[in-house]
């Protein structure tokens, strides 16, 4: 495919289990794909990204399909995710973020006053500033030559916001936290509002960029809600349920407008098994789960009109082969094989072993055939 690629015309897709699975059809085995699959668990990835910087790495549409299509040249996994990052919606607004060793992603200025949102673009044309994921978008599809479908994705606006707030990565958000709630010395400009100013200025590029996503290529999409933990029950209904609301509805609602694909939503709300209930009602086809949650209390939380996608342990795959198998076995009797997508409940780690990670894939698809057969 060359670097130019029409989003039209795409191969005809061979696999359509994680599909069909997402939208609540029946499947002959248990589709399985793995948060973080493109990653430096494997050599190849460290090779590919080794001479990049890694934001320098997601504008290069031509390295973003080579990471993206890895771990489907080792693992006969029944979906791909876009190689990205979440952070490329707050470049999108102006802000600099870099990569720093042993430290993570930093925001060189993050927000610290509410006239702080004034520096951000009130207005983002999302093919001008994030054109690049779109182009890698397109680029993978015809790559992948309907091998399995391709996943697009975003961070949700609490998610964003905290790390805007931060600077980067915090065990309490406390800074982000210190925003939803009304400050004593100055009422007349209470963070709560200026809060939902950032949340909502978020939610509509996300929407944006979702459907953009779509327009290229993309045949499911994937909300990561990454730090809904920090969150208890109330803060979630008023500054992230309401937003993850939105942007399913719109983004359905520009789908349908643009006369584009009806694609599949997945919302991955990280430790917020307090609203389950509510997440599943939120407008998304799918919900994912973390690793806290048994399977039948998920089950029971969310109903029978929701897919569940998840929720094994991450560590589980430093085990054995075999303990691997017989935990993937134990998952299935729980959620049951089908309106099911199994996953792990957070993304592969960097020092996780290939081989443990096929381990886990096949034992997916063997176990649950065994299941449906008998």
């Amino acid at each position: 495919c060359p670097l130019v690629c029409s989003p039209k015309g795409f191969p005809r897709l061979k696999n359509d289990m994680f599909l069909r699975a997402a939208r609540g059809e029946e499947t002959e085995h248990t589709p399985v794909w793995c948060m973080r699959q493109a990653g430096r668990y494997l050599p190849e990835f460290r090779e590919t990204r080794a001479a990049q910087d890694f934001f320098t790495t997601c504008r290069s549409p031509k390295l973003c399909c080579e990471l993206t299509l890895q771990p489907l040249r080792r693992f006969p996994l029944d979906a791909a995710i876009i190689f990205s990052d979440i952070l490329v919606v707050p470049q999108a607004l102006g802000m600099e973020v870099v990569m720093v060793p042993g430290k993570g992603p930093t925001f060189t200025e993050p927000l610290k006053e509410v006239e702080d949102l004034l520096k951000l673009r009130q207005k983002v044309d999302v093919t001008a500033e994030l054109g690049y994921v779109f182009q890698a978008i397109t680029l993978t599809r015809h790559s992948l030559e309907g091998r399995v479908p391709l996943i697009g994705f975003s961070g949700a606006p609490w998610t964003l916001m905290s790390y805007m707030v931060e600077g980067g990565g915090s065990n309490t958000m406390a800074k982000a936290k210190s925003w939803l709630y009304p400050k004593a010395k100055s009422w007349l400009s209470r963070p709560p509002e200026a809060s939902h100013r950032l949340l909502r200025l978020l939610a509509d590029v996300v929407t944006d960029y979702l459907v953009g996503q779509v327009a290229a290529g993309a045949q499911a999409l994937q909300l990561f809600e990454s730090h809904a933990g920090h969150l208890g029950p109330e803060q979630f209904q008023d500054f992230a349920l309401p937003y993850i609301r939105d942007i399913a509805q719109a983004v359905k609602r520009k789908l349908k407008e643009g006369a584009l694909p009806l694609v599949p939503m997945i919302i991955f709300a990280k430790d917020a098994h307090y609203a389950l209930h509510d997440l599943a009602r939120a407008g998304y086809e799918v919900v994912g789960l973390d690793w806290t949650i048994r399977p039948q209390e998920a089950r029971a939380q969310t109903g029978k009109d929701v897919t569940l996608q998840g929720n094994l342990d991450p560590c589980a795959l430093y085990a054995p082969k075999e303990k691997i198998g017989e935990l993937v076995k134990k998952m299935l009797e729980g959620f049951g094989t089908q309106r099911y997508i199994a996953n792990l409940g957070h993304g592969l780690y960097p020092d996780m072993d290939p081989e443990h990670v096929g381990a886990f894939v096949e034992a997916v698809h063997a176990h649950s055939r065994h299941i449906n057969k008998h």
